[in-house]
């Protein structure tokens, strides 16, 4: 293992004699200065893991030193040591970051703990994690093997996402390629529950989760009843990975008031899960009651061009006279221009907002090589929606409507899954184009590699022919076609779908907020 390199500075550092040869029997090498100038000076002319600096020294003072310390080498963590427990020497002490602080006189003990905290801490946080993992490993399995209703695919699908953000922080390869074939293996046995249990939810089961349809109803209009004004943000394409990487940037202006996990209708595509959100009606509803708003998959146009309208009609419907707004959110400038009208949106009860962002991300990273190069897997993946939440016109209006008397609503129509195995699927020129699902009147595919839907009408799908079935891949495959298949797969490979089964997919979050004042 590496040596660490230490760099003390104090104008008594004779005095600290017994200190030093303590740290230098634990292994670290410790070089000493007695001002600011020299260790400026050794700074420039060696690498040092951190430093101690004494406050209170004759010439440059410690926090004089600290400033030129950073200028050179920013990313040292530095910790001072001072006589004084003065507050403000404190504050710029810290303002001025550093690592920590200790108050005179220090014992070994102290040094050590300190040491530990900035140099050794990140080797500790990964030993840590591992063992972790591997105590839960046994356990996670169990669930996998034992999970037979929604909720407990829920517990489970939070447990492996915690999982996956802490194994994502460790170099530990061997131990992620563990957890992605548990991960998988918990996807498979989720594709089985859909299986052997979507079809019967829609039969009056008692143990039907929330989903799309029911989200407006039974969500939003109780806070409306109760006179709350709401703001109800959807982020196409939005996975609980995802909330999990936002959320603390949310943390220091609004609290998690509940942390729901719902599941998407199937096909989890924006046609239809968004559809039937706004509408608060499965497709196969809307088609019947408002045909001039639904198009199949066959049909020329735009399918999510009529959200607006069919969220008015779930209102009238329902008898709601709250005031409402909506906006689809697809441009830098449409956002920015939300913002400056902030003042304008607070007079409405009911603010809808759509944010397109991730899924044009999504779509983007399948069609531009340089997106699919800066988004080659999964944290990176992440890491793009984070750096996009934190720029966004989205996250200041949120910071803006901190001081505000709303409730926040941040929920997704579907999430998103990378696909990585070819399923092989025949069918006519009317077949839909979709990776993750298909519909049609004349498919051919192996039925123990899909979840088919015969009779779209027990789910409440539409069809555009009497003989029209669905079919939506499992786990990461993706449907592609025999002709020009290594073209088709080797182009599609590694990239975001979505209208399939999976975990990423199907279990999606509904988050309710309310301002920290």
């Amino acid at each position: 293992m590496k040596s660490i390199r230490i760099l003390w500075t104090d104008d008594e550092i004779d005095l600290l004699r017994p200190h030093i040869l303590f740290l230098e029997e634990k292994g670290f090498e410790v070089s000493t200065t007695s001002n600011g100038d020299d260790a400026i000076d050794e700074v420039r002319k060696q690498d040092f893991d951190l430093i101690f600096l004494d406050e209170n020294m004759p010439g440059l003072s410690g926090l004089e030193t600290l400033s030129k310390i950073k200028e050179i080498k920013a990313s040292i963590p530095v910790i001072m040591i001072t006589k004084s427990e003065e507050e403000d020497i404190m504050d710029q002490a810290i303002g001025s970051k550093i690592a920590d602080y200790l108050i005179k006189p220090v014992n070994p003990k102290q040094i050590l703990l300190s040491i530990k905290k900035n140099i050794d801490k990140k080797r500790l946080i990964s030993e840590k994690t591992l063992s972790g993992y591997q105590t839960e490993f046994g356990k996670i399995g169990m669930q996998i093997s034992e999970a037979n209703n929604f909720e407990s695919w829920v517990d489970l699908y939070k447990k492996l996402v915690y999982w996956e953000l802490e194994l994502e922080q460790n170099e530990e390869a061997g131990m992620q390629e563990v957890f992605q074939m548990q991960k998988s293996d918990a996807n498979k046995s989720f594709g089985r529950f859909i299986k052997n249990n979507y079809e019967q939810w829609f039969s009056n089961d008692s143990n039907k989760p929330m989903m799309s349809p029911n989200l407006i109803k039974e969500r939003v209009f109780p806070l409306l009843d109760q006179g709350q004004k709401v703001f109800f943000i959807v982020i196409d394409n939005f996975r609980y990975d995802q909330w999990k990487l936002i959320q603390p940037m949310m943390n220091e202006y609004f609290t998690v008031e509940k942390e729901e996990l719902y599941c998407s209708i199937l096909p989890t595509a924006t046609q239809y899960a968004r559809n039937a959100i706004f509408a608060g009606l499965m497709p196969l509803e809307i088609d019947k009651l408002y045909p001039e708003f639904w198009l199949n998959d066959d049909e020329e146009g735009g399918k999510n061009m009529k959200e607006e309208e069919l969220l008015r009609a779930q209102l009238k419907r329902y008898g709601k006279n709250h005031k409402s707004f909506y906006e689809k959110v697809s441009h830098l400038k449409t956002g920015e221009k939300l913002v400056e009208n902030i003042s304008d949106l607070l007079h409405n009860d009911l603010n809808v907002l759509v944010y397109n962002y991730i899924d044009m991300l999504s779509h983007a990273r399948t069609e531009i090589e340089m997106i699919r190069e800066l988004a080659n897997d999964e944290p990176a993946y992440r890491s793009l929606t984070l750096s996009w939440f934190k720029h966004s016109p989205l996250f200041t209006l949120i910071k803006e409507l901190q001081q505000k008397n709303v409730k926040i609503i941040i929920t997704t129509d579907h999430g998103t899954v990378r696909v990585q195995n070819p399923v092989k699927v025949v069918g006519d020129k009317n077949t839909s184009t979709n990776l993750r699902y298909k519909n049609g009147r004349n498919l051919n595919y192996n039925p123990k590699e899909v979840f088919e839907i015969r009779n779209p009408e027990k789910v409440h799908l539409p069809k555009s022919n009497i003989s029209t079935s669905y079919i939506f891949a499992l786990n990461n495959d993706f449907l592609a076609y025999p002709n020009n298949f290594n073209y088709y797969v080797n182009y599609y490979k590694d990239t975001f779908q979505h209208g399939g089964v999976s975990m990423e997919e199907m279990i999606i979050p509904f988050i309710t907020l309310k301002p920290n004042i």
